[in-house]
């Protein structure tokens, strides 16, 4: 075998270094690491949408998890413009000035409460397009329904502020700035439970203002949809002073409002209203400025799950012209006594609608698919598949090379990406749906990643084998969960229940309700392996959601069993969490079951993840949230001895914020005490066994972490409204040390290496600098053979203080 020496030389090629004061980081190698995104680049949930009037081709987009876009070519192409300035995913409302179109408002927090909703951190504005952001305020308004901002004075702006989605808080309401964010006032507020949820102004008279107001509240196990405080209200003095409107509208209990005024004739203005009563919901309209109302539609199609969707939009030159968004998007040619118009767009679930009011055949359009745009009043529309914004609450692996990442995609379907990109083929010929369904967990055979294992709503699993192309339903207890009791469910499986393969036996597979379910003839039979392994909380429980309407997904199936791992090496030992705060652990393959739950855990508290460590067995790092509940705090549990004590690793002030709630954990496989942990708003790092964290983030947009695994050696996340990203290659992570940061010149091992026609593989050398280099500095990789010869000389820019060389071929 030959022998190869590696040497690196200053070169003094395009600049002398400059040695220059070293930037202060407890692993400064983090700075100048990356991570990858693979996509898939299928559109995920948007619900705020904007357009600029002066030029007909830009349009903004806010994802629900995936932050702020834009495009300037009609939706052909899309660029983030938020990442890194930003610091949460979910945008609930964009609003361009409309005096100015460098002024934009962006609200955080979206306002379509389904269940897996992240809440906001406030105001954004941007003075120079969207290139660059400050938060101006409003750190608890919570989710954001919109913003409008007056139509001559860029510095005059209103926000709607629902509030927190899980708990009461007194900044509910509607705010007012006349300095351009640099302060707010709480102009109208109605109670700590009863949010502003949408606003309109009159273009004619931009003091005349009207908000709706609507009380809405999650919990694990429901939605509170509406109160007796709802309503819309009207200021004729900029905000100063506000009236109820009563005439013509209901009573009684009031769920959500969705308000829009037409430009034609600003004495119109319509309100779509959910209401407990059958005989008051409906759409109203008022032709005397909100004086007076009628009811003039109680189409069921317009207010099918109002809570989620109620938006209107009116269009702006013909006054008898109003779109409404729901499941399907529809049209009103007759001022809104019939929708006979239903408009195609790419994407069912619909949530929002702007049109140009220069030319009012251009509309850009919002759904649970991200953001689409029309140039011929809705004929055709641009393509969502450009956008990397997808949603998905867990991610699994297989062992084929290149590997590949499994999920199922919110509002859309299962999916699976490979983890490199293929040279020749165009990204959607390597996507494909492998069963199950948006919300499922996946299973994939350890040894033949052609049979995959899917999860759907109500405990639905299916089994496929894709070289055969048989795809086979093997439900354990087939049953409808719409419109149950929770009390009278057999069964409890969440929306996303886990899906565990055997890594000692892959003809053994296990899936969660309340039970721990088993099968070894591929799903033919299921035997159930444990008793009800939560804390029974959903056995008083009846139908979720109320008092206006229900909402029963399965999103809301409570008490279930939401985590499950097998033991690395015994396969008798498993172990099982709970989302309503129970954890549990057998050492006989489920004949007997202890519970095993820390003592200062937190009541409820929702078991995420459970991380099984490779390094001792009866090791495991949990992570845990209970945001759910109103309560944001960081939990990440560890034990040495099958749980029988744990440590809690984070108090809030060791590195992870308070308000930083963990979704996922992994520990390091190489390297004992490393852990990695997925947050709402990005990663964190520990390298001392969770006595202190830090940032993780480098490159990654602040979004929810929901899963992630350590395969090959390389960190697999998957998000909540950004799609899967891989950091590849932690060994420099692992091999880091302090004495590594005082050196000079250090050369990290380099991991395997593989030579294949897949894209983006190729031998890393990588060096760090203790004192990062003046710009235009090149450094030089000899490789040599065991008698002293050059045999490959590499270049690279020493750019940073981490840097590396990139041998593609091989030698």
């Amino acid at each position: 075998m030959k022998k190869f020496s590696i040497n690196l030389l200053f070169c003094l090629l395009l600049a002398s270094f400059n040695w220059l004061e070293a930037q202060s980081s407890k692993i400064p190698i983090l700075e100048d690491l990356n991570y990858r995104s693979v996509g898939p680049s299928r559109g995920g949930r948007a619900t705020a949408i904007e357009g600029i009037p002066s030029q007909p081709f830009t349009f903004f987009m806010g994802a629900t998890g995936g932050g702020v876009w834009k495009t300037e070519d009609a939706g052909n192409s899309w660029n983030n413009i938020s990442d890194g300035q930003i610091k949460a995913g979910t945008i609930g409302a964009i609003t361009v000035a409309p005096s100015d179109a460098n002024v934009i408002y962006v609200g955080t927090g979206s306002a379509c409460p389904r269940g897996n909703i992240s809440q906001g951190i406030g105001l954004y504005k941007s003075e120079n397009g969207g290139k660059k952001w400050k938060h101006i305020g409003l750190p608890e308004a919570g989710q954001i329904g919109k913003i409008i901002v007056h139509p001559n004075n860029p510095d005059v702006a209103y926000v709607a502020a629902l509030g927190h989605m899980f708990g009461p808080n007194p900044e509910r309401g509607v705010y007012r700035t006349q300095d351009g964010g640099e302060s707010w006032e709480q102009v109208h507020f109605v109670s700590d439970t009863t949010g502003a949820i949408d606003l309109a102004i009159n273009p004619a008279n931009p003091r005349e203002i009207f908000a709706a107001f609507w009380r809405a509240e999650r919990k694990p196990h429901t939605l509170i949809d509406g109160g007796l405080d709802g309503g819309i209200w009207k200021s004729s003095d900029g905000g100063d002073t506000w009236t109820k409107l009563s005439k013509g509208l209901p009573t009684g209990l009031i769920g959500r409002i969705g308000l829009a005024i037409s430009p034609a004739n600003p004495k119109r203005i319509w309100a779509i209203i959910q209401a407990k009563k059958e005989e008051s919901g409906g759409l109203y309209r008022s032709d005397d400025g909100g004086d007076s109302w009628s009811r003039i539609n109680r189409d069921h199609q317009l207010r099918q799950r109002g809570w989620y969707y109620s938006h209107l939009t009116a269009h702006p030159t013909d006054e008898n012209t109003v779109y409404s968004n729901n499941v399907r998007f529809h049209r009103s040619i007759d001022g809104g006594k019939n929708f006979d118009q239903q408009i195609r767009v790419p994407h069912g679930d619909n949530h929002g609608l702007w049109i140009n009011p220069n030319h009012p055949n251009i509309m850009i359009h919002c759904n649970d698919g991200g953001a689409t745009i029309t140039l011929n009043e809705g004929k055709t529309w641009s393509s969502q598949l450009n956008q990397p914004t997808s949603e998905f609450y867990r991610v699994s692996v297989d062992y084929q090379f290149p590997y590949r990442l499994y999920a199922g995609q919110q509002d859309n379907s299962t999916i699976t990406v490979p983890s490199r990109d293929v040279r020749g083929i165009t990204p959607t010929e390597h996507w494909y749906s492998i069963g199950g369904g948006e919300c499922g967990d996946v299973g994939v055979h350890p040894e033949n990643p052609d049979i995959i294992w899917a999860g759907s709503y109500s405990g639905e699993i299916t089994i496929m084998n894709r070289a055969t192309g048989q795809t086979r339903q093997v439900t354990a207890y087939p049953h409808y969960t719409e419109g149950t009791n929770q009390k009278d469910l057999k069964y409890r499986w969440q929306w996303n229940f886990p899906i565990a393969i055997s890594r000692h036996n892959p003809q053994v597979v296990y899936h969660t309700s309340n039970y721990v379910h088993k099968t070894t003839n591929d799903g033919q039979t299921w035997e159930k392996i444990s008793p009800d392994l939560t804390n029974k909380l959903a056995e008083e429980m009846g139908i979720p959601g109320g008092p206006i309407q229900h909402d029963a997904t399965g999103v809301e199936v409570y008490s279930s069993i939401f985590a499950f791992e097998e033991s690395l090496n015994d396969p008798q030992t498993l172990w099982a969490g709970s989302d309503d705060g129970h954890l549990s652990i057998t050492r006989n393959g489920g004949q007997s079951w202890q519970d095993i739950t820390p003592k200062n855990f937190p009541a409820e508290g929702t078991i995420n993840k459970i991380e099984l460590s490779e390094h001792a067995e009866g090791r495991a790092v949990v992570a845990v949230y209970n945001y759910r509940n109103d309560d944001f705090k960081p939990y990440i549990y560890l034990t040495n001895n099958f749980g029988k004590s744990w440590k809690l690793l984070t108090d809030g002030k060791n590195g992870i914020p308070e308000n930083h709630f963990v979704r996922a954990i992994a520990e390091d496989p190489v390297k004992k005490g490393l852990f990695y942990a997925g947050t709402e708003y990005g990663m964190y790092i520990s390298m001392d066994e969770g006595k202190t964290w830090q940032s993780f983030q480098m490159n990654l947009p602040h979004v929810p972490i929901t899963d992630m695994e350590i395969h090959e050696n390389d960190l697999v996340l998957s998000t909540q409204g950004r799609a899967f990203w891989i950091l590849d290659d932690l060994s420099l992570i692992q091999q880091y040390s302090p004495a590594i940061a005082e050196k000079d010149l250090h050369l990290f091992k380099p991991r395997k290496a593989y030579r294949t026609n897949v894209g983006n593989y190729g031998a890393d050398f990588h060096f760090y600098l203790k004192e990062a280099p003046e710009s235009g500095a090149k450094m030089a990789l000899m490789i040599q053979d065991e008698n002293g010869k050059t045999i490959r000389t590499y270049s690279a820019d020493a750019s940073n203080r981490l840097n590396k060389f990139r041998a593609k071929k091989g030698f």
